[in-house]
């Protein structure tokens, strides 16, 4: 069945960026072409007089527009003007004109033929009758029956304030988006790019970049179906080449996906013609979902990009979040599935979606969730998390302790810590939480667990924070290049988990371990002064870049990366500010000790809320001596000194690498920590493989 052709003609205002030329001379409003109408009309769908009624006071009522037919006397060409109905009512329809120039078409020269109404998918003709006609307004009695002709496969929808840029080998096209279909959408050229039409090649695919408000909504290659030149300029139709796209390389563990019930669904205002869209979902998972929808009454085009999703679950839960189209298949029959991906949502919302995903297949898995704050501390204690010599440190600033962990574990700070938990009837099991350390890097800590019936209660645990770091390090938002942990040398169990996969791996720059004395530093006296040719300063950009080369020369790894001592400073002021938001402190302030102006050797002070981290880790020293051989022990204890000056510790957990600079000034260490450092972009998939192999994690 031919299609019936609407052309526009007149032009309009296409916004403050792009402006097209408004011609002085008359251009018809609208060109109509059919072709068959016959036999359009006797397949149609008939349309009684009392329905046309209430579909014409559904367009008064939302402020849409319909079309007058009219056809010249002589020259038989079909034309169309806009026309706004007014209520209906049984004796007839009044509709008047839109600020388009009509006296043309009311003198008599041009005969009416019919109204039609488009809906982006068929057309409804109406074949009524004049009763009046001025340069105002057109009267018109309804006939009993009109026409339903169904025009397209799939719906078009008509597009408001949406640019294209069609490129091809160095030849830029620029235009508005007219209409849309997942299938194609038509693209009007504007007039100052017109010139280089003639230099694109219709039989090569082109690269389109789809924008609103200066926003991309789409850019991928598409081809020409076809394209029409009239008074307003060039009409090109494009269609995607791809029916599927990669947005993120392949992994060999994906998050798992589950249909939850009830199933939930998304709704969103359509990028390109702002209409609310709603759709049930299948197969979520906290990296993605699918949507099901009609061939007729698709929406969802491949690498379109929606910027604001909400995903409803129950009634109870409303999750936000960007998302990318990545797919459209075949279905059953007349349905398509769409493939989602979230490319950012804020961490609250993703630790609800991860909370609901988490509750399907384990009903004992908690993240974030209030903790009854007497079964922590009982945890920490019976699991030997919290063991004698720990306990004497933390001693003397329990209460501290026990507000900043009040604060944590009943407030919801999810973009700067999260906990998971395995409990059953209030009683917790198993414990693990992560806290956003430095500006890119998050720190797991306070992995602990305990015997339930038969169930291994830390593994459990371990595979939530698992699961929720590979979905959760994608997103810009969350501020996760890197991920690391501290476990103390001859831990077995946490150094075969982590220690092992950075051996295995063998790639300090994929995954890096370096072991540190550690020693609790009395900052009781003032340590005298530094002697001559001795200085402390503010870590300059050289300094920084002498440390770095000397820690890739020892190590390779990640740590001067993980830290964020490159670029603009150690400290930007990024996390600061965050944390400050939340009623926390946390900063980081880097030093080197310089003797005749050279850097030997950087202090690094991390000062943060008592018990933010239960060994101190995040308010203490860590001290890289680029030259062991020449920073003595008593000067460098001076150094400590002297930055922890407005200290309100009296013991500071100080950690030294290299290891070997502890055991040439016969430092008095206590114990050896191991410092674990993930780049998760590039190497956290290889991480969950190692799990997967060598431990009874299930991630898939």
């Amino acid at each position: 069945m031919d299609a019936i052709e609407i052309k526009k003609f007149l032009p309009h205002s296409e916004g403050s960026r792009y402006q097209s030329p408004r011609e002085e001379l008359f251009a018809p409003p609208w060109i109509f072409k059919h072709r068959d109408m016959s036999e359009k009309l006797e397949t149609a769908r008939k349309v009684d007089k009392k329905r046309l009624i209430n579909i014409l006071n559904l367009i008064h009522f939302t402020g849409r527009h319909l079309f007058v037919h009219f056809n010249h006397r002589q020259y038989d060409e079909g034309i169309l003007v806009k026309a706004y109905p007014e209520p209906c009512a049984l004796n007839g329809l009044t509709c008047r004109w839109t600020d388009e120039p009509v006296a043309p078409f009311t003198t008599g020269t041009y005969i009416f033929q019919q109204l039609i109404i488009s809906d982006g998918g068929s057309f409804l003709l109406v074949p009524g009758e004049v009763k009046y006609l001025d340069s105002a307004l057109v009267k018109i009695h309804l006939p009993e029956t009109s026409y339903d002709i169904c025009q397209r496969t799939s719906k078009r929808y008509y597009c408001h304030d949406v640019y294209a840029d069609i490129v091809q080998n160095g030849v830029i096209l620029q235009g508005t988006v007219e209409d849309f279909s997942p299938s194609a959408f038509r693209v009007l050229v504007f007039q100052k790019s017109s010139r280089a039409w003639a230099w694109l090649n219709h039989d090569m695919p082109v690269d389109v970049h789809i924008k609103k408000d200066s926003r991309i909504l789409f850019s991928g290659s598409c081809r020409s179906v076809r394209h029409v030149r009239d008074s307003r300029g060039i009409h090109i139709v494009l269609s995607p080449l791809n029916n599927q796209i990669s947005r993120f390389r392949k992994a060999k563990i994906r998050s798992p996906r589950h249909q939850p019930d009830p199933s939930p669904i998304i709704t969103f205002r359509h990028p390109f013609f702002n209409t609310s869209i709603e759709r049930e979902l299948h197969d979520v998972s906290n990296s993605g979902f699918a949507a099901i929808e009609t061939q007729n009454d698709g929406v969802l085009m491949p690498g379109m990009i929606i910027p604001e999703i909400t995903i409803k679950y129950g009634g109870v839960l409303d999750i936000k979040c960007a998302a990318q189209v990545i797919y459209r298949l075949p279905h059953d029959d007349n349905e398509v599935r769409c493939g989602l991906a979230i490319l950012d949502m804020d961490a609250m919302s993703f630790a609800n979606l991860t909370q609901m995903l988490n509750r399907e297949s384990d009903r004992h898995n908690r993240i974030s969730s209030t903790v009854d704050m007497n079964a922590l501390w009982e945890f920490f204690f019976e699991s030997g998390f919290i063991y004698p010599e720990k306990y004497s440190f933390i001693n003397a600033f329990r209460e501290d302790f026990k507000k900043t962990y009040l604060k944590l574990y009943h407030e919801k700070n999810p973009d700067i810590s999260q906990h998971f938990t395995y409990e059953k009837d209030g009683k917790i099991y198993g414990h693990i939480a992560m806290v956003r350390a430095y500006e890119r890097s998050w720190m797991i800590h306070h992995f602990a667990a305990t015997p339930m019936e038969s169930r291994l209660t830390g593994f459990s645990v371990l595979k939530q924070i698992l699961l929720y770091l590979n979905g959760v390090h994608r997103f810009p938002s969350a501020g996760m290049d890197y991920v690391m942990t501290y476990f103390r040398k001859g831990n077995k169990i946490i150094d075969r988990i982590f220690g092992g996969f950075a051996r295995d791996l063998d790639d300090p720059r994929g995954c890096s371990l370096d072991l540190f004395p550690y020693l609790i530093f009395s900052n009781n006296s003032s340590g005298g002064d530094l002697p001559d040719r001795w200085e402390i300063r503010e870590c300059t950009a050289y300094d920084i870049w002498k440390f770095e080369c000397f820690y890739r020369y020892r190590s390779e790894g990640l740590l001067i990366s993980a830290l964020g001592l490159r670029g603009d400073g150690p400290d930007n002021g990024t996390l600061t500010r965050l944390y400050k938001d939340r009623g926390f402190t946390r900063t980081m302030k880097a030093y080197s000790l310089v003797v005749d102006n050279e850097p030997v050797a950087c202090l690094i002070v991390n000062t943060s809320n008592l018990g933010l981290n239960l060994s101190e880790l995040l308010n203490g020293i860590k001290i890289i001596v680029s030259e062991p051989d020449k920073v003595p022990w008593d000067i460098l204890s001076i150094a400590i000194h002297r930055v922890l000056d407005d200290s309100h510790m009296d013991k500071i957990p100080v950690m030294i690498y290299p290891q070997d600079y502890a055991e040439l000034h016969n430092v008095p260490v206590e114990k050896n920590y191991y410092l674990w450092i993930l780049d998760i972009g590039n190497k956290g998939n290889k991480f969950l493989e190692y799990l997967e192999k060598n431990f009874r994690i299930r991630l898939k």
